[in-house]
C-alpha cells in the first residue's frame, strides 16, 4: 500500500516532534513478535513514561538526521520500533533491556541520548543506573552531610563553652566557700 506523500511529511514530522522531546529513544527490531505481545510491551512501559511507536524506518532515519542525529544505515534495514522516554532515562532503559533479555525476538540494536547515537551495550549500562528518585536522594544526603557536620561541630563548640564556663564557676564557688 503506497503512502501519500502528505502522509510521509505528516509521519514525518511527528517523529520529529516525538523524538526532539525524548530524553532517551531506544530503537529496537521486533521481528516475529505478535501484535498481542507488542500491546503488552506497550502497556508495560506506559506507567513508565516510556511510549513505544512502530516506524518507517526511512521517515525515522531522516526525522533523526534533521535533529542532528545521525545513525548508521545497518540500523535502518529491518523492522523497527522506538520506544521513547521523556522521563527516567533509566527506568527506560531497564524495562527494555529486561523485556529483551526474556523475550530472544526483541532486540535493542540502538538508543538516542540527548544528539548522541548510543550502542545496544550503552543501552544495557544505562539499565544498571539507580533511579531518578535514587540518584536524587543519594545528591540530597550529599548537600545534607555537610551541613548536618557543620551543626555538630558548632554545636560541640558552644557545648564546650558552657562547660569551661560552668567550670569556672564551680571553681569561683569552691574558692569562696
Amino acid at each position: 500500500m503506497a503512502v501519500t506523500k502528505e502522509k510521509k511529511d505528516q509521519l514525518l514530522e511527528q517523529y520529529k516532534d516525538m523524538l526532539a522531546d525524548a530524553h532517551i529513544s531506544v530503537v529496537a527490531g521486533y521481528q516475529g513478535l505478535k501484535m498481542a505481545e507488542m500491546t503488552a510491551l506497550r502497556n508495560q512501559l506506559r506507567p513508565l513514561g516510556v511510549e513505544m511507536h512502530v516506524v518507517k524506518n526511512t521517515l525515522a532515519r531522516l526525522a533523526l538526521s534533521r535533529l542532528g542525529v545521525t545513525t548508521p544505515e545497518t540500523l535502518w534495514q529491518e523492522a523497527n520500533a522506538i520506544a521513547v522516554s521523556k522521563q527516567d532515562v533509566a527506568a527506560a532503559a531497564k524495562a527494555l533491556v529486561a523485556y529483551a533479555k526474556n523475550e530472544q525476538r526483541f532486540v535493542i540494536k540502538a538508543g538516542v541520548l540527548g544528539k548522541q547515537t548510543i550502542s545496544a551495550e550503552q543501552v544495557g549500562s544505562l539499565a544498571d543506573l539507580p533511579s531518578r528518585e535514587v540518584l536524587l536522594g543519594r545528591v540530597l544526603g550529599g548537600i545534607q552531610a555537610p551541613i548536618t557536620g557543620l551543626v555538630t561541630v558548632l554545636g560541640g563548640v558552644s557545648r564546650s563553652l558552657v562547660n569551661v564556663l560552668d567550670a569556672r564557676r564551680r571553681q569561683l564557688q569552691e574558692a569562696e566557700g
